[in-house]
């Protein structure tokens, strides 16, 4: 079997959108979905690096949700109902369970007092990473919306949830050490 992961379709700088459709690969929707999988990328090292398995468990589970996340926004809003046929759509009870995950985690977690620097464990700081690179995609996501161009505004806030959700995540992986390890105060 030969199997090729190229194409050659983008050569040009053009890729298609899910369900049809060739944009720029500078369009709003590609730099949006693209930061996504990224934020996915950078979750998934978080997810290898750690060694607790409740952050594992949430890392998994929303990377997979970002799979989502991405599809709906590489969906042009005319074929919204064709992605409805294939996928369930980013919802508000997603977005519930990042909350639901947020207080139980801010319960075991005593912030320090200042900054967080991050780098603390390398788990932790690749979902800084992730989180910020999430922030830069939630920007575009809100530049979708002020175009008209997001069909489902759940997404939204589904991404800045789990922009807080990575943050402490990152905190409760590193809860156990000391906070002038986590602000980069001297002892």
């Amino acid at each position: 079997m030969d199997v090729k992961i190229y194409t050659k379709t983008g050569d040009k700088g053009q890729t298609g959108l899910l369900y049809g459709g060739r944009v720029s690969k500078a369009d709003l929707r590609v730099e949006a979905y693209g930061l996504v999988d990224e934020a996915n990328s950078a979750m998934g090292l978080g997810r290898a690096l750690s060694k607790d398995a409740r952050v594992k468990e949430i890392l998994l589970h929303t990377q997979r949700e970002l799979f989502t996340v991405g599809a709906e926004l590489a969906t042009e809003a005319a074929e919204r109902a064709s992605f409805l046929k294939h996928f369930k759509p980013v919802s508000p009870e997603m977005t519930a369970q990042l909350e639901r995950w947020l207080d139980e985690l801010i319960a075991a977690v005593q912030m320090p007092p200042s900054f967080i620097i991050p780098g603390a464990s390398p788990a932790s700081a690749a979902m800084d990473v992730a989180r910020t690179t999430l922030r830069t995609a939630e920007r575009r996501v809100v530049a979708l919306q002020e175009a008209d161009l997001l069909a489902n505004e759940e997404v939204l806030r589904y991404v800045n949830r789990l922009g807080d959700l990575l943050f402490i995540l990152a905190r409760y992986e590193d809860r156990a050490l000391p906070f002038e390890l986590l602000t980069g105060a001297r002892a």
